[in-house]
């Protein structure tokens, strides 16, 4: 796969995606399309059932879009920009597989609208800044933050954070419920990908991870009547499966599940 600012590596069922784009990693169409194949493959792929976002850069996991790119370029291609990186986003977002960002820097701006759009979020405990500081630019979070952050703090604190540009702690970012973990520094890419490789099989079935995702993203945006009904589906497609029959018969017969994927 031809990429320039991400490299991807299979292994035990984890595509590792490595973000490298000195001096901060920040996005343009070029690293957003690399984004885009990555997500494809890790589709696609037969032999992956979960993706973890990395940096190459020591100290910083994304700083967001590039800032001169956005000074220098007319209002049009701005606009179109935004919505690519948008649709890029909303492709790994609806894709049946989980994503982790595995923040170990600094995460603003569009880094973390990037890193919202996964389903996890882990943290190294550093002296990390994150937050949404675009007010500063006179802008707003164009990349979906104004939207995934209402989702995951509710309201008021988004709002509060978005007009202040504040930034927040790693240790804040858990409180708030914008990261899932918060590791140590010198463990976190290893206590990471064993959380990652944990819902692959055979330790989890990862048509039943799959599944559970669909549900939640898709239930949230539709009413409570149409997000059962999609769960009722999506359960009786499971029973039909064999990883189901495997897990109830394990269950049954007090051992530990050997999942296939199937």
């Amino acid at each position: 796969m031809d990429l320039t600012y991400l490299s991807l590596e299979k292994k035990n069922r984890v595509a590792i995606a490595q973000l490298n784009k000195p001096k901060a990693n920040t996005y343009d169409a070029d690293l957003m399309k690399d984004l885009g194949k990555v997500i494809d493959e890790v589709r696609f792929s037969e032999d992956v059932d979960v993706c973890v976002f990395t940096s190459a850069l020591d100290g910083v996991w994304s700083a967001g879009a590039d800032i001169n790119l956005l000074a220098t370029s007319t209002p049009e291609y701005k606009a179109m920009f935004c919505l690519n990186c948008q649709e890029t986003l909303n492709k790994m977002e609806v894709t049946p597989k989980p994503f982790i960002a595995a923040i170990d820097g600094h995460c603003v701006g569009g880094g973390l609208e990037i890193a919202m759009a996964t389903d996890l979020r882990f943290i190294s405990d550093g002296p990390w800044k994150i937050g949404l500081p675009e007010v500063t630019l006179g802008v707003l979070p164009g990349t979906g933050g104004t939207q995934r952050l209402p989702r995951l703090v509710g309201k008021s604190r988004a709002i509060d954070l978005m007009v202040t540009g504040r930034m927040l702690t790693p240790k804040e970012a858990l409180e708030w419920g914008i990261v899932n973990r918060v590791f140590p520094r010198d463990k976190f890419l290893e206590e990471t990908l064993a959380y990652a490789e944990n819902l692959t099989y055979p330790h989890h079935s990862a048509r039943a991870v799959g599944a559970i995702k669909r549900s939640v993203i898709e239930g949230l945006e539709t009413s409570m009547h149409e997000g059962l009904s999609l769960e009722r589906e999506l359960q009786n497609r499971l029973f039909s499966m064999a990883d189901a029959k495997e897990g109830f018969q394990a269950f049954l017969e007090k051992r530990k599940p050997t999942f296939k994927g199937k």
